[in-house]
């Protein structure tokens, strides 16, 4: 009997991790995180919650590729939990393989490097074949994973690009040929499963730059998420052929392109890239900036630049802003603000609505069916979405052929069953988040985030009183210090209870009364996490869910 447990990704998009349990080993698939929502006051990242696994031995965490969505928790993992081998592909091994060393625990697991037409690997009961996909980042796989209960192929995040930049499309014969073998459990990404049609190929971003750079007379910046190696592939191709010299701004970008650059999957002459301070001192008409940034996060390089707080790049009238991603849910207020600044300064920005700069890395609807029809899976299990996405996979499984009581709508914790008489599910385990705050991990709880936004939503009242240690006699007038009040309210408490309110510690200015322009900078800037730094931007922050 198979037991497979997720523990994020279901009902969310974010943290995916799958337990696989078989004759008392256990692998997992995954380990992501997720970003804090507006509700998670002073929480930096959302991790699953590891406490199912532990006291148990993981065998493997495979990875199905890079994004932070799928791979951000994995330090957090081997913190907590005994896991003997990483096994990941030869691109996704050289970012967590970076990661792990920022983290010291870069001699936590074994790292194995697996790969399309590799032989299967064989951990205790588990026989796991990686499946070439594409996705919107390189080295992306499928797995398909058996033992004595049956078959499953787990999809990891994909589409289908039939003209992808380094020509490696998904392997549609492969997954033919899984299909004839029979698969007895289908768990497949819901992420675009209520969009119709098919996800454009990564080639159309190119050609979208080849038709807008020549035109710009100005400077030219492209924010990206970080690990889209292909589209800052295409962006400096171009760039460079209209005679510009390319600039990288954001540490978590500069990382990923020094690692994809050293593995092979990126090739810019190094004679075409600049510092930022060099590129600034360039005729506006001969730079490109990739930066940080496409999701407005506070401390990334394209706010910075936006709010004019960064320490070598700026925009002016002229230049051209181009965001090639697609805001996460959530994430768009936060991006408006950015476009909001950016066109004050006189750029022009283009994005998704206005411009054919960035498409989707997760198959639509069309490609759904397709692997569905290729695949033919006796029983359906979506994964990695909200809700609604999961019930319209599960929909266009039913569609496609699959009863309907065969079609799995499980949760975070739901604990499914496979055996040769078929799937169910059959449990729950206690699942929910683990929050990190700063240097912190599961130390926050949710009477301390109600206790925030309580003080948020309401502001606080200080009173300080010196009494004489001798009698209990006051030896000083009170002082009230008012947080997060109106100037008037806090004058009318003074003049109600007597006391003086010191001037100086007066609250702070929501954000809703901050002026135009201001800069919305965390007020936790100075408290980095180990991986990060304190300029250029915020990395880890590459959600991967575009």
């Amino acid at each position: 009997m198979l037991r497979i447990i997720p523990l994020g990704g279901l009902g969310e998009v974010g943290k995916n991790m799958t337990v696989y349990e078989a004759a008392g080993e256990t692998i997992v698939v995954d380990a992501g995180l997720a970003f804090p929502r507006d509700e998670h006051l002073g929480v930096d990242l959302v991790l699953p919650d590891f406490g199912y696994l532990e006291g148990k031995r993981v065998r493997a965490v495979v990875l199905t590729h890079g994004h932070e969505d799928h791979v951000g928790a994995l330090p957090y993992l081997l913190r907590e939990v005994d896991v003997d081998q990483v096994v990941a592909t030869r691109l996704t091994l050289g970012l967590i393989k970076s990661k792990l060393d920022e983290h010291g625990l870069g001699q936590k697991a074994e790292l194995v490097e697996a790969g399309p037409g590799d032989e299967p690997l064989v951990i205790g009961p588990f026989r796991i074949e990686l499946i070439r996909v594409a996705h919107s980042i390189p080295d992306s796989v499928a797995l398909v994973i058996e033992t004595g209960a049956g078959r499953v192929l787990h999809t990891g995040d994909w589409k289908l690009d039939h003209t992808p930049v380094d020509g490696l499309r998904t392997d549609v014969g492969k997954l033919a040929e899984i299909g004839n073998r029979g698969v007895d459990l289908l768990l497949g990404d819901s992420t675009n499963a209520e969009r119709p049609g098919s996800t454009g190929s990564e080639r159309l971003v190119g050609e979208a730059f080849r038709t807008l750079f020549p035109l710009r007379t100005g400077r030219i910046l492209v924010a990206s998420f970080a690990s889209n190696i292909h589209r800052m592939q295409q962006a400096a191709d171009v760039a460079i052929e209209c005679g510009r010299k390319v600039t990288v701004v954001g540490r978590s970008m500069r990382k990923n392109l020094n690692i994809a650059r050293n593995l092979g999957y990126v090739e810019i002459p190094e004679d075409a890239i600049v510092r930022p301070d060099e590129a600034m001192e360039l005729p506006p008409d001969r730079m490109l900036a990739l930066c940080t940034g496409s999701q407005g996060e506070p401390m990334s390089a394209l706010t910075r630049i936006a709010y004019g707080d960064h320490p070598s790049l700026g925009v002016e009238p002229g230049d051209t802003v181009i965001i090639s991603a697609k805001p996460v849910p959530g994430n768009e207020l936060r991006v408006h603000d950015s476009i909001n600044q950016l066109a004050r300064a006189g750029a022009e920005v283009l994005h998704e609505e206005i411009a054919p700069v960035h498409v989707s890395g997760h198959a639509c609807q069309e490609e759904l069916r397709t692997m569905l029809s290729l695949l033919r899976p006796r029983y359906a299990m979506p994964i990695h979405g909200e809700y609604r996405m999961l019930a319209a996979h599960a929909k266009l499984a039913r569609e496609a052929g699959v009863p309907e009581d065969r079609v799995l709508l499980a949760d975070n914790g739901s604990v499914v069953e496979l055996s040769r008489g078929g799937a169910r599910i059959v449990d729950r385990i206690e699942s929910g988040v683990t929050f990190v705050d700063g240097l912190r991990v599961g130390d926050v709880q949710d009477v301390a985030l109600r206790d925030r936004r309580k003080l948020a939503d309401d502001g606080v009242l200080i009173v300080v009183t010196t009494l004489a240690s001798s009698n209990g006699n006051e030896i000083a007038p009170p002082e009230l210090i008012a947080r997060g009040f109106a100037e008037s309210a806090a004058r009318g408490a003074a003049r109600r209870g007597g006391p003086r309110r010191s001037p100086a510690r007066h609250g702070p200015v929501h954000r809703d009364q901050a002026p135009p322009g201001a800069h919305p900078r965390c007020d936790r800037a100075d408290r980095l996490r180990p991986h990060e730094a304190p300029a250029d931007g915020a990395p880890g922050r590459d959600r991967g869910l575009s």
